[in-house]
C-alpha cells in the first residue's frame, strides 16, 4: 500500500520516550507533525529536532503535535532529549514498522557504500487522521518554519 495526500494516515504503536507504547490514532482531534529522522545526535538530525523544539510554541498554539520517528533504541532517544531539552516525544522504530508504512525505509548511498535507511520525510496529520500533506527528503534548514506555515494556511 502506497500513502498518499488525502486518505486516513496508517497508524502504528510504538515505544516512546515517556516509558509508553504510543499510537498515531491517540492522537485524534489534533494535527501531529510525523517527522522521520535517520539517527540521533548527528548534525542534521539535531538541527532539525533543535529547530522542531525552537518552533514548539507555535506548533502548539496551531493544536499541533510533534513527534519525531527514527530506528534508535530509547535509551539513545533520552540522552538526545536530555542534550538537547526536546519537548516532544520520541518513538522507537528498531524494527522500522512506521518507517515501512510511510515509505521512508529507502536504500541510500553515502560515499559510495548502499545500504538501508530513513529518508527524512515529514507528514502532516490533520485533526480527523487524514495525511493532508508530506515532504520527502527533507532539507533542515528552514523546515519547521514551512511546516509551521502550512499549518498556519491551510489547518488553522
Amino acid at each position: 500500500m502506497v500513502i498518499q495526500t488525502g486518505q486516513q494516515a496508517p497508524d502504528f504503536t510504538l515505544p516512546a520516550s515517556n516509558g509508553t507504547d504510543v499510537s498515531l490514532s491517540d492522537y485524534h482531534g489534533k494535527n501531529v507533525v510525523l517527522y522521520f529522522y535517520p539517527k540521533d545526535m548527528t548534525p542534521g538530525c539535531t538541527a532539525q529536532a533543535c529547530d522542531f523544539r525552537d518552533a514548539y510554541d507555535v506548533f502548539q498554539a496551531q493544536d499541533t503535535v510533534i513527534i519525531g520517528i527514527s530506528p534508535d533504541p530509547l535509551d539513545k532517544h533520552a540522552k538526545f532529549i536530555g542534550k538537547y531539552s526536546l519537548p516532544f516525544l520520541l518513538l522507537a522504530d528498531e524494527q522500522q514498522t512506521a518507517a515501512q508504512l510511510y515509505d521512508v525505509w529507502r536504500l541510500k548511498k553515502n560515499f559510495g557504500k548502499e545500504y538501508m535507511g530513513i529518508e527524512r520525510s515529514t507528514f502532516l496529520i490533520d485533526k480527523e487522521g487524514n495525511l493532508v500533506r508530506e515532504w520527502r527528503k527533507v532539507k533542515v534548514k528552514n523546515h519547521a518554519e514551512e511546516v509551521a506555515d502550512y499549518i498556519r494556511t491551510h489547518l488553522s
